[in-house]
């Protein structure tokens, strides 16, 4: 019997020890290995977390004056938790912000972490609201994008959503540079989520989002927004574009496309008479920029691409005359010139001064369909320009299978299919710059506002075939349009 009690107890010891072993590598392995984890639970429980917004970078012009900037607001939340009166929380809040006692409830008794109630509080008001001290409501800071100019460049720079997340145009496009990182406001409770008196906050600070440089420059755009208003008025138009760009780098100096909208007040439309669509159809269609978005037949202005292209491929040459009774007779088709008499005799010098119809459609049946495309392909045209904001379209061409006589001849001086005003320009710019094809863009550099470091964009540049010979001949041949044809009404005095 003492030897199986001694076994017995032995037994029970080795039990106790193995027992005891275990407990104590797991209260080491909690201890070190997973103390990380369980101090972030315990931490979790007794802490509750704002969030402090970031100030969204600023967009500046070329010159550094602001075009888009902050201004301070606040966001009025509700923590349940922490809730002593919850009508005189509803009636207060409802009263000094305008809300409807309902919807304001809703959110009060709901059983969450943290309901905002409103944000773009302006400052005033949320200081108001912050020296109730009524427990369970939260004023924290926050910044609403604000546009000094109101609609100058809307197009371009696009809005905000009330989240200071960016809809559309460069807000969007370059977000990730403008967006800071958020900060935040640690404060200890305890097991049920409510404040411990005299417990120090932890705070850390938000980091500001980066400013953006842009190639617009404020004065050009709006003497050029002034110019398309005038022209808008008295051609009574719907709608007037105007782009300037700079053709040996890209750098587009203004861009209107008129309506323009008010982009502190982006969501609201026009007072028209006649209105068809859906609400986000209109609104749609008011922050389109039809610069970038919408093609179109670009007429006479394509004949430098037709002139360059017989130049290049030696289809016509300076000594080349041409006949032009008014018309030229194109299988069963008659094309008329925009000169009901016609030109009669001209040189190709005189025929791309008169902006001559025929001359052009004889270039183009000297170079055929293959060569046309050929040239076309080498200038970007068959090819978005890269430009740097949301929703660019392309090109709309014919098959080159289906490109017939009529089609040919029409295709010579800008008609019967649709391009972009970028890639004109772009395809014009490589034509007088010496054959550079540059990608349109509206952004400099960006700054980082901490550490004031800059980056600065690179912009590809590309080879198009035109020669600098070819290039210098078309520089001296549109000179001569400004100078002395039919283009005498664009001469600026003083510039070649």
């Amino acid at each position: 019997k003492k030897i199986f009690h001694k076994k017995k107890g032995l037994f029970v010891f080795f039990c106790l020890m193995v027992f005891l072993s275990i407990l104590t590598v797991r209260i080491i392995y909690l201890m070190t290995v997973r103390s990380d984890y369980y101090m972030k639970r315990a931490t979790d429980l007794h802490q509750r977390e704002r969030q402090i917004k970031a100030a969204r970078g600023n967009i500046y012009d070329r010159n550094g004056v602001t075009l888009a900037a902050n201004r301070q607001v606040c966001t009025v939340s509700v923590i349940y938790s922490q809730i002593e009166d919850k009508e005189a929380v509803i009636h207060y809040l409802s009263h000094e912000l305008d809300l409807k006692e309902e919807e304001v409830r809703k959110k009060v008794e709901k059983i969450s972490s943290r309901e905002i109630i409103k944000s773009n509080v302006d400052k005033e008001l949320g200081d108001k609201i912050r020296q109730k001290k009524l427990a369970g409501v939260k004023v924290d800071e926050d910044y609403k994008r604000f546009y000094p100019y109101d609609n100058l460049a809307s197009k371009i720079i696009g809005f905000c959503g009330s989240d200071n997340q960016g809809i559309v145009g460069l807000e969007v496009e370059y977000n990730d540079v403008l967006t800071g990182t958020p900060g935040k406001i640690l404060t200890l409770t305890d097991y049920k989520g409510i404040e411990l008196p005299n417990a120090a906050e932890e705070r850390e600070e938000p980091i500001d989002g980066d400013s953006l440089y842009l190639t617009i420059d404020m004065n050009i755009q709006k003497y050029a927004m002034q110019a398309a208003e005038k022209v808008m008025k008295e051609k009574e138009a719907k709608s007037v574009s105007v782009i300037l760009i700079n053709p040996q780098n890209g750098e587009i100096y203004a861009m209107v496309d008129l309506p323009e909208y008010n982009l502190n007040e982006p969501f609201a439309l026009p007072e028209t008479e006649e209105k068809s669509g859906s609400t986000q159809e209109l609104l749609n269609q008011m922050w389109r920029n039809s610069c970038v978005n919408d093609t179109y037949e670009p007429g006479s202005t394509f004949k430098i691409i037709t002139a360059c292209a017989g130049l290049s491929e030696e289809a016509v040459t300076m000594e080349d005359r041409f006949s032009c009774p008014g018309y030229r007779v194109v299988e069963d088709r008659k094309i008329r010139c925009h000169k009901n008499g016609g030109h009669g005799s001209e040189t190709f010098k005189e025929g791309i001064m008169n902006s001559c119809n025929p001359v052009f459609m004889d270039i183009g049946a000297r170079l055929g369909a293959e060569k046309t495309y050929q040239y076309w392909k080498q200038l970007g045209l068959f090819e978005i320009t890269g430009i740097d904001v949301p929703g660019e379209s392309g090109s709309i061409m014919h098959d080159l299978d289906r490109i017939g006589p009529v089609e040919l001849a029409t295709m010579s001086f800008g008609q019967s299919f649709q391009i972009t005003p970028l890639q004109l320009l772009r395809a014009a710019g490589a034509i007088v710059n010496g054959g550079k094809l540059v990608t349109p863009h509206l952004t400099m550099k960006s700054l980082d506002r901490e550490t004031k470091e800059e980056k600065k964009y690179i912009w590809a540049k590309e080879e198009s075939g035109i020669s600098v010979q070819v290039s210098d001949t078309m520089k001296e041949l549109l000179e001569a349009v400004v100078s002395e044809g039919t283009g005498v009404g664009g001469a600026v005095e003083g510039y070649r």
